[in-house]
């Protein structure tokens, strides 16, 4: 060590050999101050981030409800036998799925059932037979100026006043369906909860519901005939009904016939229908507004 008084490098001792300085108060010294600069820091412990509890309990209903989903299209009878009311939210996300595809489907491909709406009405005899080659063609331009044309950027559709109200109709619709299925089979002195039967009920319309999804696909890449598919998920409620109250076994032999339980809810069906149309009808009836007044497509017809 080097001596702090003369600065000469010893090799060891006690004594600085050049000038008799004491080595070992150095030592004391420097030992000290160095284990004071190099004193470890504490270190901070972190805890483990904890995953987010409502992306957990979002990614396990997901999970069940796709498998729920998956085993009613394989096995519809046997899913909605055995769905209990712990299938209750299931059952829920596929009445909002239903009620809320059919505005999503009418929204994006309204304009693919324009087009169809207006061809049928062309190929009727009546028409068609006082049409000449001329008004044919320009009938085709017109068909293929509104498929290349954003109209609704002219006419200013919006999705969320269109979609939400609409589909907030629906599910209103399809709850008084199910309360009046429901109804009618207590009147058939069936004996089930609410929920139960809901569960029931949403798992018969899970084909349906995936007719309409098919459809809503099929919308969004612009094949014409996703409107069939729309209708077969429409019309199916008609059997949704029967197949629900005939799924319970009764209690009682005085209780109403499934017969006539049946045709008491296709009554309800058709007033709900009435309903939903005439506010579809009246959306329609804005849009075709909207078409007349605007000028780039009065510019062009």
């Amino acid at each position: 060590m080097n001596c702090s008084n003369c600065g000469h490098f010893n090799d060891g001792g006690k004594f600085c050999v050049k000038c008799g300085h004491k080595l070992q108060e150095e030592a004391a010294v420097s030992q000290t101050a160095a284990a004071s600069e190099y004193q470890p820091q504490p270190q901070t412990a972190y805890a483990p981030q904890q995953p987010n509890q409502r992306v957990q309990q979002a990614k396990k209903v997901s999970k069940s409800f796709f498998g729920y989903f998956v085993e009613g299209i394989k096995n519809p009878t046997a899913t909605a036998q055995a769905a209990g009311e712990g299938q209750f939210i299931n059952a829920l996300i596929t009445v909002i799925l239903y009620a809320l595809s059919i505005p999503i489907m009418l929204y994006v491909g309204w304009k693919l059932l324009l087009i169809q709406f207006v061809r049928s009405m062309f190929k009727l005899p009546v028409i068609s037979a006082e049409m000449d080659p001329s008004d044919i063609e320009e009938f085709n331009m017109g068909v293929n100026f509104i498929k290349a044309t954003d109209i609704n950027s002219i006419i200013h559709f919006n999705f969320t006043d269109f979609v939400f109200k609409q589909g907030i109709f629906i599910f209103i619709g399809l709850a008084v369906i199910i309360g009046a299925t429901y109804v009618a089979a207590k009147f058939g002195k069936v004996d089930v909860s609410f929920k139960e039967f809901f569960s029931r009920f949403g798992t018969f319309l899970i084909i349906p519901t995936a007719l309409l999804l098919i459809g809503l696909v099929l919308a969004f890449l612009h094949v014409e005939f996703f409107s069939y598919f729309m209708n077969f998920g429409l019309l199916s409620i008609f059997l949704v009904v029967p197949f629900t109250i005939a799924s319970f076994k009764p209690v009682g032999t005085n209780g109403l016939d499934r017969i006539y339980s049946t045709l008491i809810v296709y009554v309800v069906i058709t007033i709900v229908s009435v309903f939903i149309a005439n506010g579809l009808g009246e959306e329609a009836k804005a849009i075709i507004t909207r078409m007349g007044e605007s000028t780039e497509l009065s510019d062009f017809f």
